[in-house]
């Protein structure tokens, strides 16, 4: 068997595991942004699964303002700590600058990635819920997707009740994608 027989499905995992934690650190970063509800179940959820690594962190490193410092840290040493298990199966990669621009980058694409998803189950949640629903989600994503979707919403002409503003911040939201990646990844 070749060497690198293994090596493709190894960097699967590493990449399906690390983006799944990583997903929960960015959202419990959004969960502040946001303001999210307290005592909401799925900020439960995400509190439950962040809070021993978060909380070892808080020991070495205080809040900025209002911003958790601490989960900052640990978002940044995920992604940097998942590109070098990558590096030991692909050596190419392992230069520390460039290990440090794919780990910005790959920040970038996440929460890029979670405000587009974030959008598109408001829409379909908004589709097929009342609005008075007592889904615990719904009130999470309007809370999130507000400050993205309140200014197209002021700027855009009343169109009989369909709301365009989804539509025009998921295509901002890929037009920004693919002018700044390109900048932090460098051609890589």
């Amino acid at each position: 068997m070749p060497s690198g027989y293994f090596s493709q499905p190894i960097l699967f995992i590493i990449e399906v595991l690390f983006g799944l934690y990583m997903s929960i650190v960015a959202l419990r970063i959004i969960m502040q942004w946001a303001q999210w509800e307290y005592h909401n179940p799925l900020v439960q959820l995400i509190i439950r699964f962040t809070q021993i690594p978060v909380k070892f962190l808080r020991q070495f490193i205080s809040s900025v303002g209002r911003w958790d410092s601490a989960t900052i840290v640990l978002l940044f040493a995920l992604a940097i700590l998942k590109l070098l298990l990558m590096a030991l199966l692909q050596p190419s990669l392992f230069n520390l600058v460039v290990i440090l621009r794919l780990a910005v980058a790959d920040i970038f694409s996440l929460f890029i990635t979670l405000f587009s998803a974030s959008i598109i189950i408001q829409v379909i949640l908004s589709w097929i819920q009342p609005h008075n629903s007592d889904n615990p989600i719904t009130p999470l994503l309007s809370r999130m997707n507000n400050p993205l979707l309140r200014p197209i919403r002021q700027r855009l002409p009343a169109m009989s009740g369909l709301d365009l503003s989804p539509l025009i911040a998921l295509l901002g939201l890929q037009l920004l994608s693919m002018l700044v990646l390109p900048l932090l990844t460098g051609g890589l």
